[in-house]
């Protein structure tokens, strides 16, 4: 399963780099936002700043909601680097522009996706990812995970090349369990992967560890005087 890191931060992405785990990114408008990027070149800059700090897909997302902007705009996004793959919303005119990507060789990213019907259609477009929000899902009392389950039965029995990409990740325990289920990539902060390393049998055998060679040295210290 690979790790990609959901966020615009390049202090973030590079720290995660830094872990040597890191596969890609992704990013969405309020992403971009937050780090108060504003203007089109400017937003082409930073794209290739992320571009530049990982070897693998970074998702910059299209604005337009209509068909003919969605593929403008998909196209310059595609045209930054060789990286860029094409986030979609899965509505109608996300549908198409998909499938137009697909057939032009430009990879994308359905997002947005909250079904297994729209995963479905999101794979019959040509979507390389689709991305299940699985804590939007729990959020409103729905199983997320049961949602990831459905589209890796579904993918499995026709064979699609579209990769599931669990977004909207919530707690340590959605990244192992999508890894059980077989996801192909996880999305999520630097903060939800870091969790991973938490367990406090660590933090007392660590402490155990260092007070024990204290001791040692310690008692080394004391017969050498």
């Amino acid at each position: 399963m690979k790790f990609f890191i959901d966020t615009a931060n390049l202090d973030q992405i590079k720290e995660a780099a830094s872990l040597g785990i890191i596969d890609g990114v992704t990013t969405n408008p309020s992403l971009i936002a937050k780090e108060g990027i504003t203007g089109a070149e400017n937003i082409r800059r930073h794209y290739e700043a992320i571009c530049a700090l990982v070897n693998g897909d970074v998702s910059a997302e299209v604005i337009a909601t209509d068909f003919e902007n969605m593929v403008r705009e998909g196209e310059e996004l595609s045209a930054i680097h060789p990286n860029i793959v094409v986030k979609v919303p899965i509505t109608r005119d996300g549908l198409k522009a998909l499938s137009y990507f697909a057939k032009r060789g430009i990879r994308t990213n359905c997002t947005l996706v909250f079904s297994a019907g729209q995963a479905l259609l999101a794979a019959k477009a040509g979507a390389t990812y689709v991305s299940p929000f699985i804590g939007r899902l729990d959020d409103i009392s729905q199983e997320g995970l049961d949602l990831i389950r459905s589209i890796r039965s579904i993918y499995d029995n026709f064979v699609f090349g579209t990769k599931i990409l669990a977004a909207s990740i919530r707690s340590p325990l959605h990244i192992v369990e999508c890894a059980r289920i077989g996801v192909d990539v996880v999305t999520c902060p630097l903060s939800s992967l870091l969790s991973l390393l938490q367990h406090p049998l660590t933090d007392i055998g660590l402490e155990k560890f260092l007070s024990d060679h204290r001791k040692s040295q310690q008692a080394a210290a004391a017969m050498s005087t």
